[in-house]
């Protein structure tokens, strides 16, 4: 009995596994969509951005599945859902990570800082500068909590469950308004799990 209950549970994982991996391959082939009219984008503008980098954050943002493609709007009008096309979102979103990039560079900050920049706002950059100049997620978890959330009215430092294979093993929270303190690291995981099933 127990021989075939332990079956039937490495079944169920086997088959768990098999369904998440076909989920995650279409949504990379979502995302690889927009490969050409990233390639264009890129190709406008002199940036150390490349295009791996530009999809894997697409599919971290959206999955490719919303206008908004890399949610852009905000750092373009300060508000959210005002772009609704891909074009302006890749582009606006190119234009603040080319910022974010140079500005890191200038600073002398790590490259996932000018990623985390480009949830949190480029005032991270100088944050960073200031605080051993390599990103990690206890300083962004910090910059999250005593910069982010009470700018944006969260001055109790309330939490939200926030459930990934990241942030299992780092308390599954996030701060109310307070952006997303695992978000480089999302696209750095990303990045390879683009590579990985792009090749299927």
């Amino acid at each position: 009995m127990f021989k075939l209950i332990r079956r039937v549970l490495v079944l169920a994982v086997f088959l768990f596994a098999g369904y998440k991996a076909y989920l995650i391959h279409q949504d990379v082939k979502q995302v690889m969509t927009y490969q050409p009219m990233v390639r264009e984008i890129l190709n406008e503008r002199d940036t150390p951005a490349n295009e791996e980098l530009v999809l894997a954050m697409i599919y971290t943002e959206t999955k490719g599945k919303e206008g908004d493609v890399m949610q852009s709007s905000e750092s373009a009008t300060g508000s959210t859902d005002t772009i609704n096309d891909n074009a302006s979102s890749i582009r606006q979103g190119v234009q603040t990570l080319t910022e974010n990039l140079y500005l890191a560079q200038e600073k002398g900050v790590d490259v996932w800082t000018a990623i985390q920049a480009y949830n949190f706002g480029p005032a991270y950059i100088d944050f960073i500068a200031q605080n051993g100049k390599k990103n990690t997620i206890a300083l962004a978890k910090q910059y999250s909590r005593d910069t982010v959330a009470p700018t944006l009215g969260n001055t109790t430092g309330k939490t939200y469950r926030y459930i990934n294979p990241i942030s299992i093993f780092q308390g599954g929270e996030l701060y109310v308004d307070g952006g997303n303190y695992y978000y480089s690291r999302q696209v750095q995981v990303n990045l390879y799990i683009m590579k990985i099933f792009n090749l299927f």
